[in-house]
């Protein structure tokens, strides 16, 4: 098959929907499919474009996959501190300097047009292009970036929010395909009006092997993680790895680790890059149970994964059932139990059932006592994180996923 891939972010970034893309892509063309990807210089989690790429059109032979795959990348606005007027410029900036590259696409005669959300301003463009080459068309959404955005009052007003909601609902039904990673986003999509028949289950993934390989095994000339952050091999590890954005509500943090301050067998490992690291930092500056670790390279996550004891993972409330937080598949495969804020029900807090602990959104000492609960219990660690790990390997086993994935697809183009 011909297979063009639209969306904002892609390999090499490490984290979030670019790091998923990528390895979609390179799957794809692993399988023998000719992929374009159509794309924008690498920028997230720091909001900052990658200083090894140009903030221009150009073109890249990704020659580590299986097959070439060619990748276009368009210029983005990228603002250095992102707010709800400059997000939707920013995104605004790739759908319109992506547009002439996509339409360029119609003479490839592809066979199928995937668009990933956010954003969604590129949908329109994606479907037309489908639609001029005759190709199906797949929606692929990995977060409802309208709904979050009002929810976190990023946007208001409620005239505005009802009439993009009617664009959404248009834009969504014209395609063949629209898929998503959570089964409460899932509901999402059909209370959008889209028939069942044409929505589709595709969660994020795991690579399960990098996990059997390399945990707690130090790579040839690599410090440990403990080494490098001065932590006893005997203390207790709690650590958030991931994108410092708004939606994750890390503001819960500072305040936990105040609590357990005087605990001083528990460390807490902050992990990660985005626009509220600062504020963290600023908050735990004076803590000497906290250490901060930038994103770290790809090859090394399953170790400093596994580096935990327990994972930490908060979300906000008001953003609970519209992203599903990709970093998870990566704390459940580490076999290490997962301390999280999510209300009950949601799909967050039904995963973790069997698998961590779940504390009420907002707040820290219900947090703080889960921490402590399992820092005390190491038969409870393990039987949480066991089991963990087993909902990874029956759940998010990247081959199944993919390969499920590539059946739908061919299943759509015969």
């Amino acid at each position: 098959m011909k297979i063009i891939i639209h969306g904002i972010n892609f390999s090499p970034e490490k984290t979030g929907i670019g790091k998923y893309t990528g390895e979609l892509a390179e799957w794809l063309s692993l399988k023998g499919h000719s992929v374009k990807v159509v794309t924008a210089p690498p920028y997230y989690p720091d909001w900052k474009i990658d200083t090894n790429f140009s903030n221009w059109w150009t073109k890249e032979t990704e020659t580590n996959f299986g097959k070439l795959v060619a990748v276009y990348r368009c210029p983005v606005w990228v603002p250095k501190k992102p707010s709800g007027l400059k997000r939707i410029i920013h995104l605004a900036s790739f759908a319109l300097s992506s547009f002439p590259v996509m339409l360029r696409q119609i003479f490839w005669r592809p066979d199928v047009v995937i668009v990933i959300e956010p954003p969604l301003f590129c949908a329109p463009q994606a479907w037309f292009v489908a639609k001029l080459s005759g190709a199906k068309s797949w929606l692929h959404v990995q977060d409802f970036e309208v709904d979050a955005a009002f929810n976190l009052k990023l946007i208001k007003g409620e005239f505005l929010k009802k009439l993009i909601s009617i664009i959404e609902k248009f834009i969504m039904r014209r395609f063949d395909v629209v898929s998503t990673i959570s089964h409460r986003m899932l509901d999402k999509l059909k209370q959008k009006g889209l028939y069942e028949q044409k929505t589709l289950f595709f969660p994020n993934w795991v690579d399960l092997n990098s996990f059997d390989s390399t945990t707690n095994k130090i790579k040839t000339g690599h410090k440990s993680y403990r080494e490098i952050l001065n932590i006893p091999s005997n203390a207790m590890v709690a650590l958030y790895s991931g994108n410092m954005g708004g939606k994750q509500g890390l503001e819960i943090f500072g305040q936990v680790a105040k609590l357990i301050e005087e605990n001083t067998n528990i460390h807490f490992v902050f992990c990660g890059n985005g626009p509220e690291k600062l504020n963290l930092e600023k908050v735990c500056s004076n803590l000497k149970n906290v250490r901060f670790l930038d994103l770290q390279p790809v090859e090394r996550l399953s170790e400093l994964l596994s580096m935990a004891d327990i994972h930490l993972l908060p979300q906000r409330e008001d953003v609970a059932d519209l992203v599903m937080p990709s970093k998870l598949t990566g704390m459940l495969a580490s076999g290490r139990p997962v301390v999280a804020t999510a209300s009950p029900s949601t799909d967050l807090a039904n995963v973790l059932f069997s698998c961590g602990l779940v504390v009420p959104p907002g707040e820290p000492k219900a947090f703080a006592d889960a921490i402590l609960k399992l820092a005390d219990d190491s038969n409870l660690r393990n039987k949480l994180g066991h089991s963990g790990k087993k909902y990874a390997e029956t759940h998010f086993d990247r081959h199944t996923i993919l390969s499920n994935f590539e059946d739908e697809l061919i299943k759509l183009v015969n």
